[in-house]
């Protein structure tokens, strides 16, 4: 957007270089209320939601100082960004950093201490906050780009709340061009970023305007052929077969295939709730329920997508069913006559599917015909994007844009080669863009002078960004294919509805954003009365409970009561203690280390014992363990679920895990969370019993019960203060899992046999001596070794001596 002084007045600004900045009034405005409070900041795609926060930047960098941080979900976006504050700012291109998962943690460490700007995706920082790593005392200002995701246990909301507390001067932009479906879900936005002021503008401010071309959208109602039908209707068939059986369980309510998403997705949750309860029905149901998934998805494909889309597909279920570990709605489908025969006639199908045909008329129209020069295609199915890459190739310069992961007969793209890919668009080097939706979100795809949605989009966030790629700088064409009595038309209607919806709910916003704004400071004010030391109604501060504490009894040594373990102090030193001072002010509390795996982040217990004053995280990738708490205590943490599933055949035992912290520190604890351990998968309670005795008895760790995540992470903290403060221990992460002993090796072996478990196993080795000896001892001889009886002999004797039967 580089521009001379005599072509159109650019911004000027210490920070800024000269003549690159457009001077739009309407980005000065809401840069303007940006600077001054926390504000979200609503502006349609396309218009520079990304200069305002620059111009915030600037500015707080210029007179305040300190780091710049800006988040975005996706890393092609976040080094997009990071291209356009380097050409943007007068700061050297090594103080703007990218922070993504390909960077390792210690590089992060290090780069964050001599970084200006960070560039960063959520899920980086938010680990790094957990483990310490970073501080965001000294950020100036943070961008959440995207803010419309910050709902639920999203990433944005756990940062913000660091980035209130932590700050010394904080200020926050929230960004978006569709912020949320309705007002309520735009109060939740605001309050989970902690956002005071809303600025909204639409296409129809004056100020805007003039930046914004009209756009037009068509739609294209495309006839599927009889043979298409035909393969729908098969599938279709099955569909409804599957649900009658649904049907006699009682969990369906209709047989139609075309049940809505929230039906089936009721479904699923009182198939859950069965499961949960141990009914076999539950099982029975989910894999019928997970048949009837795949094969909706089969439709949707030949209906909205292709039938090589179909074909792919296919491919992969079959795959899938031959693998040893298959479901069986995997095996079921796929052997079940009517889709077999689908897939035939899928395999048969050698006809242009109407869908690309009409795809290839347009870009011929737009890039031959109208002389255009880019055109970009979006699909909902990876497959497609290929499948059309492939097609399109033979008369025009297309190439894909799809996501990173990788997935069977499908490469993904790294973020260098979707970096390339997106240059070379820009530079006009090939003329179509075929992508997926990793595009969608606010990507810097050049202006174009088509978008083809493939099919219709039902989201209307993820609708109103893709048509924002066109109508830029000159008019915009935006066409819709429609398949014709399918699930498009129904997509297709829903996503008109839903962006009507944003659109008045826009205009509200606009009209009623001092009312947000009221509404948001009320709240804000309302969680004042929680704070520590809060007064009371008559000005004085909360007492405490008033209660007292039990002296014991006099020349008798005082055994340790439920007070000695409390890590809180009630504010008032025992009556007749009086050398007892309370904290004064200025004293910071001592803080207690817990060192946390990487992978508990799936839970919030990190999250939240890093939201205490008194924790301090770090994250690594403990080889033993999953919390370490002194240089003796680590910790094992399992939900009842895990810790049943983990008796019976994971890759890994718990006694194995166990054995590994036993043999690195002298006191391993075995946490076991959640309810209902005795009620987990058909297994008897005495064998969980037995289990539980053999980890304290033969292992020598400490099993312990919580209730929840918060249990836990009340425990975990009182554990390593106990160590740390009391006992004056400090952290050491020590241990490798290394292989096994020759000794664990033997048990691990006769352990496996019928399942009878390391206790068995280590009787019938010392009985007898060795493995060999075991295999071949016979079932009166092994009756002699401890605790094996007639049942035991026999199963292990059956296991042994039968024939193979695989």
């Amino acid at each position: 957007m580089a521009t001379t002084d005599e072509e159109v007045p650019s911004i000027e600004h210490p920070l800024l270089e000269s003549n690159f900045l457009e001077r739009r009034l309407y980005q000065l405005k809401l840069a303007g209320t940006a600077a001054n409070d926390h504000t979200l900041v609503c502006l349609p795609t396309g218009l520079g939601k990304t200069t305002v926060s620059l111009l915030v930047t600037a500015r707080r960098l210029d007179e305040v100082g300190g780091k710049s941080l800006m988040l975005a979900p996706t890393k092609p976006l976040v080094q997009q960004h990071a291209d356009f504050y380097r050409e943007a700012l007068r700061i050297p291109d090594e103080e703007i950093v990218v922070f993504t998962g390909d960077v390792s943690p210690d590089d992060r460490a290090t780069l964050w201490e001599e970084a200006t700007v960070i560039m960063a995706t959520p899920q980086v920082i938010e680990n790094d906050l957990v483990g310490s790593r970073i501080s965001l005392r000294d950020v100036t200002h943070l961008t959440f780009d995207e803010c419309h995701r910050a709902t639920g246990d999203y990433a944005y909301n756990y940062i913000a709340e660091r980035y209130h507390a932590d700050a010394r001067e904080p200020l926050v932009t929230g960004m978006s061009a569709s912020p949320g479906g309705d007002e309520e879900a735009i109060l939740e936005v605001c309050e989970n970023l902690g956002l005071h002021e809303v600025e909204v503008m639409t296409e129809e401010d004056a100020d805007v305007a003039e930046f914004t071309h009209e756009t037009d959208l068509e739609w294209e109602r495309i006839e599927l052929p009889e043979e298409v039908l035909e393969i729908r209707d098969a599938l279709n068939e099955v569909i409804t077969d599957r649900l009658e059986k649904l049907k006699e369980l009682g969990i369906a309510r209709s047989t139609k295939p075309d049940q809505s998403q929230s039906d089936l997705n009721r479904m699923r949750a009182e198939l859950q709730q069965l499961i949960g309860n141990d009914q076999s029905t539950g099982y029975k149901g989910m894999s019928i329920h997970a048949e009837v998934m795949k094969l909706r998805q089969a439709v949707t494909l030949v209906e909205t997508q292709s039938v090589e889309a179909l074909r792919r597909y296919f491919e992969r279920q079959r795959n899938q069913a031959r693998t040893s570990g298959a479901s069986k709605a995997s095996q079921r489908m796929v052997s079940d006559p009517r889709v077999r025969e689908a897939m035939r006639k899928a395999e048969s199908f050698d006809q242009l599917h109407p869908k690309y045909r009409k795809t290839r008329m347009l870009l011929a129209e737009t890039l031959g015909l109208e002389g255009g020069e880019r055109v970009i295609v979006f699909t909902e199915s990876r497959d497609t994007a290929e499948a059309l890459t492939d097609f399109l190739c033979t008369s025009f310069d297309a190439k894909r844009f799809v996501g990173q992961g990788d997935r069977e007969g499908s490469d993904g793209m790294t973020q260098n080669q979707q970096q390339a890919v997106l240059d070379e668009f820009r530079a006009g080097e090939f003329e179509v863009l075929v992508s997926t939706s990793v595009a969608e979100e606010g990507l810097d795809v050049p202006e174009v002078d088509l978008v083809l949605f493939y099919e219709p989009v039902p989201t209307a966030i993820r609708s109103i960004q893709r048509k924002g790629r066109t109508g830029r700088q000159s008019k915009g064409r935006v066409v819709v294919l429609m398949a014709e009595d399918t699930r498009d038309e129904a997509y297709f209607w829903i996503s008109r509805r839903r962006e009507k919806e944003m659109e008045s709910e826009l205009r509200q916003l606009k009209g009623v954003a001092e009312e947000i704004e009221e509404e948001l400071d009320a709240s804000q004010q309302s969680l004042e009365a929680f704070e520590t030391g809060a007064k009371v109604n008559d000005g004085t501060e909360k007492p405490g409970d008033g209660s007292g504490v039990s002296s014991g009894s006099k020349g008798v040594a005082k055994q340790p009561g439920l007070e000695d373990f409390a890590d809180v102090d009630d504010g008032d030193a025992e009556a007749g203690t009086g050398d007892v001072e309370p904290p004064t002010p200025d004293e910071e509390a001592e803080t207690i280390e817990i060192v946390a795996d990487q992978r508990e982040m799936d839970s919030d217990v990190p999250r939240e014992l890093s939201r205490r004053a008194d924790v301090e995280i770090r994250l690594e990738t403990l080889a033993v363990g999953d919390y370490v708490l002194s240089d003796r205590v680590v910790v094992e943490r399992k939900s009842t679920a895990d810790f049943v599933d983990s008796l019976v055949g994971d890759d890994r035992s718990v006694f194995e895990q166990v054995g590994a912290m036993a043999r690195n520190y002298s006191r391993p604890i075995v946490l076991v969370e959640g309810e209902g351990l005795y009620e987990q998968r058909d297994i008897h309670p005495n064998a969980i019993r037995g289990a539980l005795s053999s980890l304290a008895v033969d292992f020598g760790a400490s099993v312990l019960r919580t209730e929840s995540e918060a249990d836990t992470m009340e425990l975990l903290a009182v554990i390593a203060g106990r160590e740390q403060e009391t006992s004056g221990r400090s952290v050491s992460v020590h241990g490798e899992k290394g292989t096994k002993t020759l000794g664990e090796q033997q048990e691990y072996v006769v352990s496996s046999i019928a399942e009878i478990g390391p206790v068995t196993a280590r009787a019938l080795l010392e009985e007898f001596g060795s493995v060999e000896a075991v295999m071949i001892a016979t079932e009166e001889e092994l009756m002699e070794a401890d605790g094996v009886g007639k049942v035991t002999a026999e199963r292990i004797r059956e296991v042994v001596g039968s024939d193979y039967t695989g």
